[in-house]
């Protein structure tokens, strides 16, 4: 008889572009292309909480910053790309419609492996982890290698015709470019020993028009205006949509939301200040165990929960042994979690 196996979190690393665009820089940047509605100075960041987004290059792809974050969670691992059994690009964005951008950044990395993308909004990173817990566990590969490039300043809008339109607009202010990788290995499994605990998901996709951008797809594949390609909000139906699936979170996943709260850590997709502290008061977080990245670095689309992950290693908040949760929400709508022990 095979013995049992869990999937462990070897590294995780993230990749930010060096250019920072400030809230006022974003200001600046609509009033200088003309726009017919120009923001008052300080409410981008007085409605956001959020001092700034990192933006990669001109020429720069999602699978450049994926490619920059795999390689350091490789160095960091000690591990080559002949050690990678799989390699998963898991984004919002993407280099291409096809092939899958998967294959893009294994040519980068030099991988000889199968390779696949996992799409599902900010929700991309953990349903990929989640996927790679279940191939390691079932023995269908040793290790997996999860990569994430966001890019999605791209969809950002910069001329804006009336206030209305620009509150519909205003995620796309937040919104910043970032590389993640996530490498998990087969390890024994123990009571005490480390890997992915468990993982619980659910759905709202009566919700999926909340927030959108159309372009790329059959709805506008050649887009006759710019209007698609921009990241929009309709209404305040999106936050409708997240105070609505809350409640189904805390019934289904109600065993699983109490190892998140006894978790040393706990990282949630953040888009602003605000969706911040109502996450934490909604979901009953402890907050001396929370890290709002997203004042400082924006909202890095799939790539915040590794973001926030990193940032806790690094400021020593976590260290091996310890239990960390991850809790992934998306438009479309959907709502994860994972917990890990170190």
């Amino acid at each position: 008889m095979l013995s049992a196996v869990r999937a462990q979190l070897v590294t995780t690393a993230v990749h930010l572009p060096p250019a920072y665009r400030t809230m006022e820089d974003a200001r600046a940047r609509i009033a200088a292309l003309g726009s017919p509605y120009v923001p008052p100075s300080g409410l981008l960041e007085d409605l956001t909480g959020v001092r700034g987004v990192h933006e990669r290059g001109d020429r720069e792809q999602a699978s450049d910053l994926a490619v920059a974050a795999a390689a350091k969670a490789l160095a960091a691992a000690g591990l080559g790309i002949d050690d990678i059994d799989l390699v998963l690009f898991t984004s919002c964005t993407q280099d291409l419609i096809e092939p899958a951008t998967a294959h893009i950044v294994a040519a980068k990395l030099g991988a000889g492996c199968p390779v696949f993308d996992v799409k599902n909004a900010c929700n991309s990173v953990l349903n990929g982890l989640e996927v790679a817990a279940a191939f390691i566990e079932s023995g269908r590969y040793r290790t997996v290698l999860i990569t994430s490039g966001e890019a999605p300043t791209m969809t950002t809008r910069w001329t804006v015709p009336d206030h209305d339109a620009f509150l519909r607009a205003l995620p796309g202010y937040t919104l910043s470019d970032a590389g993640a990788a996530v490498l998990l290995t087969a390890v024994p499994a123990t009571d005490d020993g480390p890997g992915v605990l468990t993982t619980a998901f659910t759905a709202d996709s009566t919700a999926w028009d909340r927030c959108v951008v159309e372009a790329g797809g059959t709805m506008h594949y050649r887009p006759t205006s710019p209007e698609p390609t921009y990241v929009r909000l309709n209404d305040d139906r999106l936050r409708d949509a997240a105070i609505g699936i809350l409640p189904l979170v805390l019934e289904r996943a109600a065993a699983e939301l109490e190892l998140v709260r006894r978790s040393a850590f706990v990282a949630f997709h953040q888009i602003s200040m605000p969706q911040f502290h109502e996450t934490i008061e909604q979901l009953g977080l402890p907050p001396d165990r929370c890290l709002p990245t997203v004042a400082e670095h924006g909202n890095a689309a799939s790539a915040s929960l590794p973001l926030q992950l990193v940032s806790a290693l690094e400021s020593d908040r976590v260290e091996p042994g310890d239990t960390v949760a991850l809790i992934g929400m998306a438009s479309g709508f959907s709502v994860g979690l994972a917990v890990i022990r170190l």
